[in-house]
């Protein structure tokens, strides 16, 4: 049903020209130099090294080169006022730890910069590439290559720019790409990106290797990724391997990041495309505060994979919490979801986001790898909100796979209606999950489907339904799909297939939540999460203990960040009772 992650980013590789690229720049500017074009200043005497005087040391002990529309590449580059005009010029230079390169704000460069093997710097002093003066920040326009290319090196920051590329570009490039292909499990350490503006390339921001080694400590932070062809953000590595498990990249951190129109290629067939945020091959990362929306809306209408709003795939210990991702798209019949965990991700945790109106599932977690590699998930706190308006088959929350072990589903809050969309579950199941607990969620339709949709009538032992809230209106679909029965109450579920019982007693709720946008509200904008706050004391206080079965830490706070009374309330958030 989902797709599984193509060859663990394989359609992101490529092995970058950057280096041999800006040697090759190098040799043709000495020719000209030699040829009497341009001044001589020294470089092409030892071309590893920068040319001419020595630039005056900055704040972090490097040097300080500069790069102005009015500038002059016979200059030294060492100051404002000798600046250098070209990125070709300033390609040419061998970048040092500490050392920065400053781009005049306002002005608009065309071609490219790469640094490569025994340049840039290290986590404590880093090589800087950014924009300088009061014209905001500097634009770089390619001509059919990256934007900025990092090969088998690191200790970089990029920083306070505008990478636009052109048609060449928007097909097979990537705006900045850390990229190493280094033999060995070497982790290149400090990829840093903050304050861009990336759009027109093949792939925005990227960040992987072809071989077991990587990147650890990379950081993507308040910057907008648009309009690009195929992803925003991708970190990618090698295939993962059952018996020896290892992640290529380890550290990474993405806040503030928005991603929209990676429209996704239509003649792309073998893989997925139209992604926002997509984190492959990784343990420990982060993607907070973030968003991706409207993405996805040309992908194949053939392909078996398709794209996903934010997502993760052959990762542990990942975190994805306070995002949004809303009206994204697939082109063919599968995917087109909010956000997931899809194939081989453990330990890993989707807490406080917000899915809206997406083509496929709100909050997916699925594997089709017959492992014990999708193990100790967590989904909780979550908003889903008329998601798998394309898809029917989905809902706002959906589990299956070939192996799906250990999984925890809590304190989430689904609302689905049939408007402008065929009808959908709140969630739905399908075969693989074992050890799954499913407690405390508000699910919510219109009454057009039934709340719940499980191919397979699991019992407690698999899959453990307590606390929580069913609502259908006067709903002639039912109110469970069970393993192919329809139940229309809980008291028969409970005799069927033992669940909501906990040691014993009866568990749940068959009410109307009293949610403040109404019976079945319809979140349409990012700051609509005010509809699916219960304004009523009808589920408050009515979930089962979490704490005292073991699923939760002693401290849970609801969706804006308030302490969960004991025993807690049902669905994302404590009520707003009226007076």
């Amino acid at each position: 049903m989902a797709a599984s992650a193509p060859a663990s980013g394989s359609a992101h590789r490529r092995h970058p020209s950057g280096p041999r690229r800006r040697r090759r720049g190098l040799i043709a500017w000495c020719a000209a130099v030699a040829a009497g074009v341009l001044v001589g200043t020294g470089a092409c005497s030892d071309l590893p090294h920068n040319s001419g005087s020595a630039a005056p040391k900055n704040s972090s002990g490097g040097h300080t080169y500069y790069v102005s529309a009015s500038g002059d590449d016979a200059n030294s580059g060492t100051s404002s006022k000798n600046a250098w005009k070209t990125l070709a010029r300033a390609d040419q230079a061998k970048y040092k730890a500490g050392d920065w390169l400053l781009l005049r704000g306002g002005d608009r460069f065309t071609g490219t910069l790469s640094l490569g093997p025994g340049e840039a710097g290290n986590p404590t002093l880093p090589t800087v590439v950014a924009s300088y003066g009061k014209g905001g920040r500097a634009t770089i326009a390619a001509a059919g290559t990256d934007g900025i290319s990092v090969y088998n090196t690191a200790g970089v920051v990029i920083r306070d720019l505008v990478l636009v590329g052109d048609p060449a570009a928007y097909a097979s490039q990537t705006g900045i790409s850390f990229f190493t292909d280094l033999p060995g499990a070497v982790k290149l350490e400090h990829a840093v990106v903050q304050h861009v503006d990336v759009s027109s390339f093949k792939t925005a921001v990227s960040a992987g290797s072809t071989t077991t080694s990587g990147f650890r400590d990379v950081q993507v932070t308040n910057s907008v990724l648009h309009g690009n062809h195929e992803a925003g953000l991708v970190t990618y590595g090698m295939p993962y391997d059952d018996a020896a498990p290892a992640y290529s990249n380890e550290q990474v951190v993405v806040t503030g990041v928005e991603v929209y129109d990676s429209a996704g290629d239509p003649t792309a067939r073998d893989r997925h495309t139209g992604d926002g945020i997509v984190l492959g091959s990784v343990r420990g990362g982060v993607i907070r505060s973030s968003s991706a929306h409207d993405n996805g809306t040309h992908a194949s209408a053939d392909s078996l994979f398709g794209p996903e709003g934010i997502w993760t795939y052959d990762s542990t210990g990942m975190l994805i919490e306070h995002n949004t991702s809303y009206r994204n798209h697939t082109g063919s019949n599968v995917d087109g979801g909010g956000f997931g965990m899809d194939v081989n991700v453990s330990a890993s945790t989707m807490q406080y986001n917000l899915s809206f109106q997406n083509d496929g599932p709100g909050f997916l977690v699925y594997t089709s790898r017959g492992n014990t590699a999708q193990t100790g998930d967590i989904v909780r706190f979550n908003i889903s909100s008329n998601d798998a308006r394309k898809l029917p088959w989905d809902a706002g929350i959906e589990a299956h796979g070939t192996a799906v072990h250990d999984l925890q589903i809590y304190q989430n809050t689904v609302v689905m209606t049939s408007e402008g969309a065929q009808p959908a579950p709140a969630l739905r199941l399908r075969k693989g999950l074992a050890g799954t607990s499913i407690r405390n969620n508000i699910l919510i339709t219109d009454g057009t489907a039934p709340a719940v949709v499980s191919d397979v009538g699991y019992g407690p032992d698999a899959v453990a339904m307590q606390g929580n809230n069913y609502f259908t209106g006067t709903s002639s679909t039912g109110l469970v799909s069970w393993g192919g029965n329809t139940l229309d109450a809980l008291d028969a579920w409970r005799s069927a297939d033992k669940q909501e019982l906990l040691n014993g007693r009866a568990t749940g709720l068959a009410v109307d939540p009293c949610l403040a946008g109404g019976p079945a509200p319809v979140v349409s904008g990012p700051n609509d999460a005010g509809v699916m706050v219960p304004i009523c004391p009808a589920v408050d206080g009515k979930g089962v203990d979490l704490k005292a079965l073991g699923v939760a830490p002693s401290v849970l706070v609801d969706y804006y960040g308030k302490p969960l009374a004991v025993p807690p309330v049902i669905g994302v958030s404590n009520p707003a009772v009226k007076k």
